[in-house]
């Protein structure tokens, strides 16, 4: 008898930055691909499953820094940014055979359905891939906890968290060579040691709902399976 997965309904969250090359900007054709073949995979084990898509690799709003731009503003069109993704993300993964649902938080009815818990539970159930976009549709708040605060609405079971590198370090690894990996931490030691790989209301929510959380390298094959089927990959954080 083959394994059975141990996470029935995950909500993987891909950074903006998995929609182009290292350092690039936009939607690059290699990139989506590869996205578009891990979902395939994932979505192979997990009929029930969804996405939350960044828009990082066109425009981050708490970092641009224009002082005639507003705050609000800048989180809008980082809103905006997410749902370019996800409209990519979404024929990418239907060219192959996937049927795709785009829910957004801000009204854009000309692409995406409009966010609504009961629509996006129901579309799982029918074993299409919800890709979620706009954030949660408000300013100030990152996509990091629009991917918890969805989860928790349509009762997933895990958040898989894709990045480039393999897991939480004590600090950037990229910088410090004996940079320590953690393999497990709780939500509290996140928050205590101030972690980095999500903000700390998407890791209060997590906590208070206790939704697991595994971070993982985006780049490497099969980990996104591999933490599907339960397998010890990157780091998890859970209570």
């Amino acid at each position: 008898m083959a394994a059975q997965p141990r996470f029935k309904r995950p909500l993987l969250k891909l950074s903006g930055e998995a929609f182009c090359a290292p350092g690039g900007f936009g939607i690059g054709a290699e990139a989506l691909l590869a996205l578009t073949r891990t979902i395939e995979r994932a979505h192979k084990l997990c009929p029930q499953m969804a996405v939350v898509v960044g828009g990082g690799n066109f425009v981050r709003g708490a970092q641009l820094n224009i002082s005639s731009i507003g705050k609000a503003s800048a989180d809008y069109m980082g809103m905006l940014a997410t749902v370019m993704n996800a409209i990519a993300l979404q024929d990418s993964c239907e060219s192959i055979g996937m049927e795709t649902r785009v829910l957004s938080s801000l009204e854009v009815p000309a692409v995406a359905e409009r966010w609504v818990r009961r629509r996006a539970v129901r579309h799982m159930e029918k074993g299409r891939v919800v890709i979620i976009a706009a954030g949660t549709g408000n300013p100030h708040f990152t996509t990091d906890t629009a991917a918890a605060q969805r989860a928790v609405e349509i009762g997933c079971d895990v958040i898989l968290k894709a990045t480039k590198v393999d897991g939480v370090y004590d600090k950037d690894p990229k910088k410090f060579p004996d940079a320590k990996r953690y393999t497990r931490v709780t939500y509290q030691e996140a928050l205590e040691k101030n972690l980095r790989f999500m903000d700390q209301t998407a890791i209060a929510l997590c906590r208070e709902h206790k939704m697991p959380v595994m971070v993982m390298d985006m780049n490497q094959v099969g980990e996104i399976e591999n933490a599907i089927m339960g397998k010890a990959v990157g780091t998890l954080i859970e209570a």
